[in-house]
Protein backbone atom coordinates (compact mmCIF):
# COMPACT_ATOMS: atom_id res chain seq x y z
CA UNK A 1 0.00 0.00 0.00
CA UNK A 2 2.58 2.40 1.33
CA UNK A 3 4.76 1.67 -2.29
CA UNK A 4 1.50 2.52 -4.32
CA UNK A 5 1.50 5.63 -2.51
CA UNK A 6 5.01 6.81 -3.13
CA UNK A 7 4.51 5.73 -6.81
CA UNK A 8 1.80 7.66 -7.29
CA UNK A 9 3.31 10.74 -5.89
CA UNK A 10 6.15 10.47 -7.82
CA UNK A 11 3.46 9.92 -11.18
CA UNK A 12 1.92 13.13 -10.07
CA UNK A 13 5.22 14.89 -9.46
CA UNK A 14 6.64 13.77 -13.24
CA UNK A 15 3.28 15.34 -14.87
CA UNK A 16 3.03 18.20 -13.31
CA UNK A 17 6.71 18.80 -13.88
CA UNK A 18 5.91 17.79 -17.73
CA UNK A 19 2.72 20.64 -17.41
CA UNK A 20 4.87 23.47 -16.31
CA UNK A 21 7.84 22.29 -18.51
CA UNK A 22 5.17 22.55 -21.40
CA UNK A 23 3.68 25.61 -20.13
CA UNK A 24 7.48 27.31 -19.84
CA UNK A 25 8.16 26.75 -23.82
CA UNK A 26 4.08 27.70 -24.72
CA UNK A 27 4.56 31.13 -22.52
CA UNK A 28 4.83 34.45 -23.94
CA UNK A 29 8.44 35.93 -23.49
CA UNK A 30 7.58 38.74 -21.62
CA UNK A 31 10.81 41.56 -22.21
CA UNK A 32 11.27 44.34 -19.68
CA UNK A 33 10.88 46.54 -22.40
CA UNK A 34 10.27 46.75 -26.14
CA UNK A 35 12.64 49.20 -27.64
CA UNK A 36 11.52 50.80 -31.04
CA UNK A 37 14.68 51.61 -33.73
CA UNK A 38 14.01 55.27 -35.36
CA UNK A 39 16.38 56.15 -38.66
CA UNK A 40 15.15 59.56 -38.32
CA UNK A 41 15.67 62.93 -40.62
CA UNK A 42 16.70 65.43 -37.75
CA UNK A 43 19.29 67.19 -40.22
CA UNK A 44 20.00 67.38 -44.27
CA UNK A 45 17.44 67.40 -46.72
CA UNK A 46 14.44 65.94 -45.23
CA UNK A 47 14.83 67.87 -41.69
CA UNK A 48 11.66 69.73 -41.83
CA UNK A 49 9.50 66.48 -42.16
CA UNK A 50 11.76 64.89 -40.18
CA UNK A 51 11.24 67.21 -37.11
CA UNK A 52 7.32 66.61 -37.52
CA UNK A 53 7.77 62.67 -37.77
CA UNK A 54 10.38 62.89 -34.45
CA UNK A 55 7.89 64.64 -32.60
CA UNK A 56 4.78 62.76 -33.71
CA UNK A 57 6.77 59.76 -32.54
CA UNK A 58 7.84 60.63 -29.21
CA UNK A 59 4.40 62.16 -28.74
CA UNK A 60 2.61 58.36 -28.99
CA UNK A 61 5.43 56.51 -27.16
CA UNK A 62 4.36 59.22 -24.12
CA UNK A 63 1.10 58.23 -24.82
CA UNK A 64 1.70 55.02 -25.05
CA UNK A 65 3.91 54.53 -21.43
CA UNK A 66 1.58 57.19 -19.56
CA UNK A 67 -2.10 56.60 -20.66
CA UNK A 68 -1.92 53.18 -21.96
CA UNK A 69 -0.14 51.52 -19.67
CA UNK A 70 2.84 50.40 -21.98
CA UNK A 71 2.63 47.51 -24.28
CA UNK A 72 0.41 43.78 -22.80
CA UNK A 73 2.50 40.87 -23.38
CA UNK A 74 1.14 37.48 -21.49
CA UNK A 75 -0.83 39.34 -19.25
CA UNK A 76 1.41 42.41 -18.05
CA UNK A 77 2.42 45.64 -19.21
CA UNK A 78 5.88 46.76 -20.16
CA UNK A 79 7.09 50.10 -21.01
CA UNK A 80 7.86 51.45 -24.90
CA UNK A 81 11.37 52.93 -25.63
CA UNK A 82 12.62 54.48 -28.60
CA UNK A 83 15.84 54.36 -29.24
CA UNK A 84 17.18 56.95 -32.24
CA UNK A 85 19.83 58.54 -34.65
CA UNK A 86 20.07 60.80 -36.90
CA UNK A 87 19.71 59.61 -40.69
CA UNK A 88 21.03 63.05 -41.86
CA UNK A 89 18.86 62.11 -44.71
CA UNK A 90 21.46 60.21 -46.42
CA UNK A 91 21.10 56.65 -47.88
CA UNK A 92 24.81 55.59 -46.76
CA UNK A 93 23.96 56.65 -43.35
CA UNK A 94 20.40 54.74 -43.45
CA UNK A 95 21.53 51.45 -44.26
CA UNK A 96 24.33 52.02 -41.79
CA UNK A 97 22.24 53.01 -38.72
CA UNK A 98 19.16 50.18 -39.68
CA UNK A 99 22.11 47.48 -38.97
CA UNK A 100 23.48 48.85 -35.98
CA UNK A 101 19.65 49.24 -34.36
CA UNK A 102 19.27 46.04 -34.81
CA UNK A 103 22.71 44.27 -34.39
CA UNK A 104 23.98 46.26 -31.27
CA UNK A 105 21.17 48.22 -29.80
CA UNK A 106 18.80 45.02 -30.24
CA UNK A 107 15.86 47.01 -31.18
CA UNK A 108 12.31 45.36 -31.38
CA UNK A 109 11.25 46.66 -34.58
CA UNK A 110 12.80 49.91 -36.75
CA UNK A 111 10.53 52.61 -37.54
CA UNK A 112 11.91 53.53 -41.90
CA UNK A 113 13.12 56.83 -42.40
CA UNK A 114 10.95 59.78 -43.87
CA UNK A 115 11.22 59.63 -47.37
CA UNK A 116 10.63 56.64 -50.64
CA UNK A 117 14.28 56.65 -51.26
CA UNK A 118 15.96 56.35 -47.86
CA UNK A 119 12.97 53.75 -46.55
CA UNK A 120 13.82 51.78 -49.73
CA UNK A 121 17.54 52.05 -48.48
CA UNK A 122 17.33 50.50 -45.06
CA UNK A 123 14.82 47.90 -46.26
CA UNK A 124 16.98 45.11 -47.83
CA UNK A 125 18.73 45.28 -44.16
CA UNK A 126 15.75 45.19 -42.04
CA UNK A 127 15.06 42.26 -44.38
CA UNK A 128 17.97 40.34 -43.82
CA UNK A 129 17.45 40.30 -40.28
CA UNK A 130 13.72 39.87 -40.61
CA UNK A 131 13.23 42.60 -38.83
CA UNK A 132 9.71 44.57 -38.63
CA UNK A 133 10.31 47.68 -40.81
CA UNK A 134 7.34 50.54 -40.16
CA UNK A 135 6.99 52.52 -43.04
CA UNK A 136 5.56 55.77 -42.04
CA UNK A 137 7.08 58.51 -44.53
CA UNK A 138 7.61 56.07 -47.95
CA UNK A 139 4.69 56.43 -50.19
CA UNK A 140 6.35 55.11 -53.23
CA UNK A 141 4.68 51.53 -54.72
CA UNK A 142 7.59 50.36 -55.74
CA UNK A 143 8.56 49.94 -51.96
CA UNK A 144 5.82 46.90 -52.10
CA UNK A 145 6.53 45.46 -54.82
CA UNK A 146 10.01 44.22 -54.03
CA UNK A 147 9.06 41.37 -52.44
CA UNK A 148 9.63 42.34 -48.68
CA UNK A 149 7.82 40.68 -45.84
CA UNK A 150 8.74 42.25 -43.12
CA UNK A 151 7.93 45.90 -44.33
CA UNK A 152 4.55 47.54 -43.19
CA UNK A 153 3.05 51.10 -44.36
CA UNK A 154 1.51 53.17 -42.62
CA UNK A 155 1.98 56.30 -44.83
CA UNK A 156 -0.63 55.64 -48.17
CA UNK A 157 0.66 54.85 -51.44
CA UNK A 158 2.08 57.30 -53.93
CA UNK A 159 -0.04 57.03 -56.86
CA UNK A 160 -3.39 58.22 -54.69
CA UNK A 161 -1.65 61.77 -53.96
CA UNK A 162 -3.58 63.68 -56.41
CA UNK A 163 -5.99 61.94 -57.09
CA UNK A 164 -8.95 63.57 -54.73
CA UNK A 165 -7.13 66.70 -55.94
CA UNK A 166 -8.82 65.37 -59.91
CA UNK A 167 -11.94 64.09 -58.53
CA UNK A 168 -12.26 67.25 -56.81
CA UNK A 169 -11.58 69.92 -59.38
CA UNK A 170 -13.36 67.43 -62.06
CA UNK A 171 -16.99 68.04 -60.27
CA UNK A 172 -16.46 71.62 -59.51
CA UNK A 173 -15.44 72.80 -62.55
CA UNK A 174 -15.97 70.49 -65.61
CA UNK A 175 -14.65 73.60 -68.31
CA UNK A 176 -11.07 73.38 -66.81
CA UNK A 177 -9.65 70.27 -68.80
CA UNK A 178 -5.87 71.19 -69.07
CA UNK A 179 -3.70 70.15 -66.44
CA UNK A 180 0.62 70.77 -66.55
CA UNK A 181 2.10 67.86 -64.26
CA UNK A 182 5.82 69.26 -62.52
CA UNK A 183 7.16 66.86 -60.37
CA UNK A 184 10.80 66.31 -58.94
CA UNK A 185 12.57 63.30 -60.38
CA UNK A 186 12.34 61.14 -57.43
CA UNK A 187 10.83 57.81 -56.17
CA UNK A 188 8.26 59.12 -54.34
CA UNK A 189 6.90 61.85 -56.75
CA UNK A 190 7.54 60.22 -60.10
CA UNK A 191 5.16 57.84 -58.91
CA UNK A 192 2.45 60.57 -57.60
CA UNK A 193 2.87 61.92 -61.10
CA UNK A 194 2.17 58.26 -62.81
CA UNK A 195 -0.73 58.08 -60.48
CA UNK A 196 -2.37 61.45 -61.33
CA UNK A 197 -1.44 61.21 -65.03
CA UNK A 198 -3.55 57.66 -65.04
CA UNK A 199 -6.59 59.13 -63.23
CA UNK A 200 -6.45 62.61 -65.03
CA UNK A 201 -6.79 60.80 -68.05
CA UNK A 202 -9.86 58.58 -67.41
CA UNK A 203 -11.81 61.57 -66.09
CA UNK A 204 -10.83 63.19 -69.37
CA UNK A 205 -8.54 66.20 -68.45
CA UNK A 206 -5.87 67.08 -71.11
CA UNK A 207 -2.01 66.93 -70.46
CA UNK A 208 -0.48 69.48 -71.88
CA UNK A 209 2.76 69.92 -69.80
CA UNK A 210 4.63 66.68 -68.16
CA UNK A 211 8.07 66.90 -66.86
CA UNK A 212 10.33 66.42 -64.21
CA UNK A 213 13.02 67.94 -62.53
CA UNK A 214 16.31 67.21 -61.16
CA UNK A 215 16.44 66.50 -56.94
CA UNK A 216 18.22 69.91 -55.10
CA UNK A 217 16.85 72.17 -58.16
CA UNK A 218 17.67 75.73 -57.13
CA UNK A 219 16.09 77.35 -60.53
CA UNK A 220 12.93 76.48 -61.80
CA UNK A 221 12.66 79.34 -64.30
CA UNK A 222 13.08 77.39 -67.33
CA UNK A 223 10.87 74.77 -66.75
CA UNK A 224 8.12 77.11 -65.11
CA UNK A 225 8.22 79.27 -68.64
CA UNK A 226 7.42 75.81 -70.43
CA UNK A 227 4.43 75.40 -68.39
CA UNK A 228 3.28 79.12 -68.76
CA UNK A 229 3.36 78.72 -72.47
CA UNK A 230 1.32 75.27 -72.16
CA UNK A 231 -1.71 77.76 -70.89
CA UNK A 232 -2.68 75.01 -68.58
CA UNK A 233 -5.70 75.86 -66.10
CA UNK A 234 -4.23 73.49 -62.98
CA UNK A 235 -1.06 72.87 -62.07
CA UNK A 236 0.00 69.38 -60.40
CA UNK A 237 3.35 69.02 -59.13
CA UNK A 238 6.46 69.08 -56.18
CA UNK A 239 8.46 66.41 -54.62
CA UNK A 240 9.42 67.86 -51.41
CA UNK A 241 9.68 70.97 -49.05
CA UNK A 242 12.86 73.02 -50.43
CA UNK A 243 12.13 72.57 -54.44
CA UNK A 244 8.18 72.79 -53.31
CA UNK A 245 9.26 76.40 -52.15
CA UNK A 246 10.95 77.19 -55.10
CA UNK A 247 7.64 76.39 -57.53
CA UNK A 248 5.83 78.69 -55.57
CA UNK A 249 7.92 81.64 -55.29
CA UNK A 250 9.09 81.16 -58.89
CA UNK A 251 5.18 81.35 -60.42
CA UNK A 252 5.01 84.50 -58.63
CA UNK A 253 8.25 85.95 -60.31
CA UNK A 254 6.95 84.16 -64.09
CA UNK A 255 3.35 85.65 -63.06
CA UNK A 256 1.78 82.27 -63.89
CA UNK A 257 -1.96 82.21 -63.28
CA UNK A 258 -4.24 79.18 -63.41
CA UNK A 259 -6.61 78.05 -61.30
CA UNK A 260 -5.45 76.01 -58.88
CA UNK A 261 -2.18 74.91 -57.86
CA UNK A 262 -1.14 72.03 -55.62
CA UNK A 263 2.37 70.64 -54.75
CA UNK A 264 2.62 67.33 -52.71
CA UNK A 265 4.64 67.17 -49.37
CA UNK A 266 5.53 70.89 -48.84
CA UNK A 267 2.43 73.12 -49.30
CA UNK A 268 0.85 70.80 -46.20
CA UNK A 269 3.77 71.86 -43.95
CA UNK A 270 3.19 75.01 -41.73
CA UNK A 271 6.65 75.88 -42.64
CA UNK A 272 5.13 76.91 -46.28
CA UNK A 273 3.11 80.26 -45.46
CA UNK A 274 5.38 82.00 -43.25
CA UNK A 275 8.01 81.43 -45.84
CA UNK A 276 5.82 82.48 -48.96
CA UNK A 277 3.32 84.54 -47.30
CA UNK A 278 0.48 85.79 -49.43
CA UNK A 279 1.69 84.17 -52.40
CA UNK A 280 1.17 81.05 -50.61
CA UNK A 281 -2.71 81.85 -50.36
CA UNK A 282 -4.78 79.32 -52.31
CA UNK A 283 -2.15 76.36 -52.66
CA UNK A 284 -3.33 73.36 -51.63
CA UNK A 285 -1.58 70.01 -51.22
CA UNK A 286 -2.87 66.40 -50.69
CA UNK A 287 -2.50 65.19 -46.96
CA UNK A 288 -2.81 62.32 -45.23
CA UNK A 289 -4.16 64.29 -42.15
CA UNK A 290 -4.88 67.92 -40.75
CA UNK A 291 -6.07 69.61 -38.02
CA UNK A 292 -9.85 69.71 -37.87
CA UNK A 293 -10.44 65.80 -38.94
CA UNK A 294 -13.39 64.21 -37.11
CA UNK A 295 -11.66 60.97 -36.82
CA UNK A 296 -12.72 59.82 -32.92
CA UNK A 297 -13.65 56.77 -30.91
CA UNK A 298 -17.26 57.35 -32.02
CA UNK A 299 -16.58 57.67 -35.63
CA UNK A 300 -15.11 54.15 -34.88
CA UNK A 301 -17.45 52.73 -33.15
CA UNK A 302 -20.18 53.42 -36.24
CA UNK A 303 -18.07 51.57 -38.53
CA UNK A 304 -17.33 48.70 -36.21
CA UNK A 305 -13.22 49.26 -36.14
CA UNK A 306 -10.94 49.74 -33.38
CA UNK A 307 -9.72 52.83 -31.64
CA UNK A 308 -6.90 53.27 -30.21
CA UNK A 309 -4.63 56.30 -28.64
CA UNK A 310 -5.21 60.02 -28.05
CA UNK A 311 -8.26 61.92 -29.28
CA UNK A 312 -6.98 64.86 -32.01
CA UNK A 313 -6.56 67.22 -29.52
CA UNK A 314 -4.36 65.01 -27.33
CA UNK A 315 -2.05 64.25 -30.25
CA UNK A 316 -1.31 68.01 -30.43
CA UNK A 317 -0.67 68.68 -26.75
CA UNK A 318 1.72 65.66 -26.67
CA UNK A 319 3.53 66.50 -30.26
CA UNK A 320 3.82 70.47 -29.15
CA UNK A 321 5.27 69.01 -25.49
CA UNK A 322 7.56 66.42 -27.07
CA UNK A 323 9.09 69.01 -29.52
CA UNK A 324 9.17 72.16 -27.30
CA UNK A 325 7.17 74.05 -29.66
CA UNK A 326 4.21 75.61 -29.88
CA UNK A 327 3.11 74.30 -33.52
CA UNK A 328 0.42 72.28 -35.26
CA UNK A 329 1.51 68.75 -36.31
CA UNK A 330 1.07 68.20 -39.60
CA UNK A 331 0.44 64.84 -41.33
CA UNK A 332 4.41 63.65 -41.33
CA UNK A 333 3.70 63.72 -37.60
CA UNK A 334 0.13 61.85 -37.59
CA UNK A 335 1.63 59.26 -39.83
CA UNK A 336 4.99 58.31 -37.95
CA UNK A 337 2.70 58.71 -34.42
CA UNK A 338 0.02 55.92 -35.79
CA UNK A 339 2.87 53.55 -37.58
CA UNK A 340 3.73 53.26 -33.25
CA UNK A 341 0.02 52.56 -32.43
CA UNK A 342 -0.14 50.02 -35.48
CA UNK A 343 2.97 48.15 -33.95
CA UNK A 344 1.77 48.63 -30.28
CA UNK A 345 -1.54 46.91 -30.91
CA UNK A 346 0.21 44.20 -33.95
CA UNK A 347 1.92 43.18 -30.60
CA UNK A 348 -0.79 43.36 -27.96
CA UNK A 349 -2.92 40.83 -30.87
CA UNK A 350 0.08 38.87 -31.28
CA UNK A 351 0.87 38.75 -27.55
CA UNK A 352 4.41 38.55 -28.96
CA UNK A 353 7.19 40.82 -29.88
CA UNK A 354 8.66 37.94 -32.38
CA UNK A 355 8.83 40.05 -35.34
CA UNK A 356 7.07 37.23 -38.23
CA UNK A 357 4.39 36.56 -35.65
CA UNK A 358 3.62 40.63 -35.00
CA UNK A 359 4.03 40.81 -39.10
CA UNK A 360 1.27 37.57 -38.86
CA UNK A 361 -0.96 40.01 -36.61
CA UNK A 362 -0.46 43.26 -38.38
CA UNK A 363 -1.59 41.36 -41.83
CA UNK A 364 -5.55 40.92 -40.04
CA UNK A 365 -5.27 44.11 -37.92
CA UNK A 366 -7.74 46.97 -38.87
CA UNK A 367 -7.97 49.99 -36.29
CA UNK A 368 -8.97 53.48 -36.20
CA UNK A 369 -6.83 56.48 -34.39
CA UNK A 370 -6.84 60.01 -34.72
CA UNK A 371 -5.08 59.83 -38.09
CA UNK A 372 -7.73 57.60 -39.29
CA UNK A 373 -8.63 53.99 -40.73
CA UNK A 374 -5.67 51.65 -41.06
CA UNK A 375 -5.40 48.53 -43.07
CA UNK A 376 -3.09 46.71 -45.14
CA UNK A 377 -3.04 44.27 -48.45
CA UNK A 378 -0.97 41.12 -48.41
CA UNK A 379 2.67 43.30 -49.41
CA UNK A 380 1.95 45.53 -46.69
CA UNK A 381 0.73 48.21 -48.44
CA UNK A 382 -1.42 50.71 -47.15
CA UNK A 383 -4.85 49.91 -48.02
CA UNK A 384 -7.24 51.40 -45.37
CA UNK A 385 -6.29 55.46 -45.00
CA UNK A 386 -8.30 58.02 -46.84
CA UNK A 387 -5.93 61.19 -48.07
CA UNK A 388 -7.80 64.60 -47.67
CA UNK A 389 -7.02 67.91 -49.51
CA UNK A 390 -5.94 71.24 -47.87
CA UNK A 391 -6.02 74.63 -49.14
CA UNK A 392 -4.14 77.85 -47.65
CA UNK A 393 -6.63 80.34 -46.94
CA UNK A 394 -5.76 83.65 -44.90
CA UNK A 395 -2.78 81.97 -43.58
CA UNK A 396 -4.80 79.11 -42.31
CA UNK A 397 -4.75 75.33 -43.35
CA UNK A 398 -8.28 74.50 -44.17
CA UNK A 399 -9.45 70.87 -45.19
CA UNK A 400 -11.39 71.53 -48.31
CA UNK A 401 -11.83 67.79 -49.63
CA UNK A 402 -13.44 65.47 -49.52
CA UNK A 403 -16.64 66.61 -48.42
CA UNK A 404 -17.16 64.27 -45.59
CA UNK A 405 -13.79 65.50 -44.11
CA UNK A 406 -14.02 68.65 -45.30
CA UNK A 407 -13.72 71.94 -42.17
CA UNK A 408 -14.10 74.80 -45.11
CA UNK A 409 -14.45 75.64 -48.61
CA UNK A 410 -12.61 75.40 -51.66
CA UNK A 411 -11.30 79.51 -52.57
CA UNK A 412 -11.53 78.79 -57.13
CA UNK A 413 -10.02 79.69 -58.69
CA UNK A 414 -7.07 80.95 -56.49
CA UNK A 415 -6.34 84.89 -56.45
CA UNK A 416 -3.89 85.82 -59.19
CA UNK A 417 -0.37 86.76 -58.64
CA UNK A 418 -1.12 90.23 -58.82
CA UNK A 419 -4.23 90.26 -56.71
CA UNK A 420 -2.11 88.31 -53.75
CA UNK A 421 0.77 90.71 -54.53
CA UNK A 422 -1.60 93.49 -53.10
CA UNK A 423 -2.82 91.07 -49.92
CA UNK A 424 -5.67 88.81 -51.22
CA UNK A 425 -6.37 86.41 -49.08
CA UNK A 426 -8.36 83.50 -50.55
CA UNK A 427 -10.60 83.32 -47.96
CA UNK A 428 -14.33 82.21 -49.63
CA UNK A 429 -17.39 84.36 -48.44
Amino acid sequence: MRNKLIIGIICFLVALGFILAINAQTAPKVPAKVIIGDVACLSGTYAKAGEQAFGGIKAIVKWVNEVHGGVKIGGKKVPLGHKYYDSESKKEVVTSLVERLITVDKVNCVLAPYSSGLTLAGAPIAEKYGMLYMDHGGASDRIFQQGYKYIVQTIGPGSRYHVGTLDMIHKIDPTAKRIALAYEDDEFARMVMMGAEKHAEKLGFKIVFKRTYPKKVTDLTPLLSDLKAAKPDIVLGGGHYEDGQLFGRQMGDLDINVKSLSLVASATLPAYYPALGTLAEGVMGPSHWEYGVTYSPEAAKKIGLEWIGPTQDEFVKLFKAALGKDIIPDYHAAEAGAAVLAYVLGIEKANSIEPAKVRAALDKLKFMSFYGAWDIDETGLQIGHSMIDMQWQGGKRVIIWPPEAATGKLYYPMPTIAEKAKGKLAVPK
